[in-house]
């Protein structure tokens, strides 16, 4: 579970309410009508955007920001090196004992292609073509919550001009200018509120994941490569090193 997603919800809900009590009740600033405007208004803007499938899967998508296990280049190269050792060391099938070590179905893959013989190009492309088309999905999952902070304000507009003519047409009623008046003022609150804390934070923290999943596999990829290609280890670890801050390499041979 990812905390600072958690650590961020709270403490920009928290100080907001906070904020709303200290100068009065926290029921002046919930309005079902406008609610449902701006909660409507952008779930009906973004199903006629995209079909139902895309907006379901960015749902599906959406539970990244939260509970997602991520790897560590660092520890992927490591074993990768180790792994390329073993190979050059005990032949491509001797890959075959370690597959038990590995969870991620991505690399997993890898090694079956590997011990199974690909040419170290074909497997190359074959794990390179997987990649576009996760980095593709990932994009467009992002790019949904980033339509919904667009259309958020913009239903929030659309609110507050409802609720200026409902007032402007009741002038003469002194009591409906005030939920005409809370109408026009919340809805744009709603709006800014679902776009600026939710959905662009959301967005972001989707194409990091994104970021992060797709460097992680790019390294398996090129690892894989250069295993079947029987490149040297010490040579392979510095090419995958290019892929990392140089703060975070660690040379596995230096630790011998």
């Amino acid at each position: 579970m990812d905390i600072s997603t958690i650590v961020g919800v709270v403490a920009a809900f928290g100080l907001m309410l906070a904020a709303i009590m200290s100068g009065g009740s926290l029921l002046l600033f919930v309005d079902p009508p406008s609610i449902m405007i701006v909660g409507g208004g952008t779930i009906g803007s973004i199903l006629v955007h995209y079909p139902f499938k895309e907006f379901f899967r960015a749902l599906t998508v959406a539970k990244k920001t939260l509970f997602v296990k991520e790897q560590s280049p660092v520890a992927l190269i490591s074993q990768l090196i180790e792994f390329a050792t073993k190979a050059r060391k005990e032949g491509i099938l001797s890959l075959q004992s370690v597959m038990s070590q590995v969870d991620d179905p991505f690399f997993l893959k890898g090694l079956q292609m590997a011990v199974d013989g690909q040419e170290p190009d074909t497997l190359k492309d074959m794990l390179q073509r997987e990649i576009d088309y996760i980095q593709e999905r990932h994009e467009s999952g992002a790019e949904i919550f980033t339509s919904m902070a667009a259309y958020a304000p913009a239903m929030g507009m659309i609110g507050t001009l409802i609720g200026l003519v409902q007032m402007l047409q009741t002038m003469d009623d002194p009591s409906s200018i005030g939920p005409a008046m809370a109408v026009a003022l919340l809805t744009t609150f709603y709006g800014a509120v679902a776009a600026n804390v939710l959905f662009t934070p959301m967005s972001g923290k989707l194409k990091l994941r994104s970021a992060s999943e797709v460097l992680c596999k790019t390294l398996i990829a090129e690892g894989m490569g250069s295993i079947l290609a029987g490149e040297n280890p010490r040579v392979m670890e510095q090419r995958l090193h290019a892929f990392v801050a140089p703060q975070l390499r660690e040379s596995n041979f230096s630790k011998k």
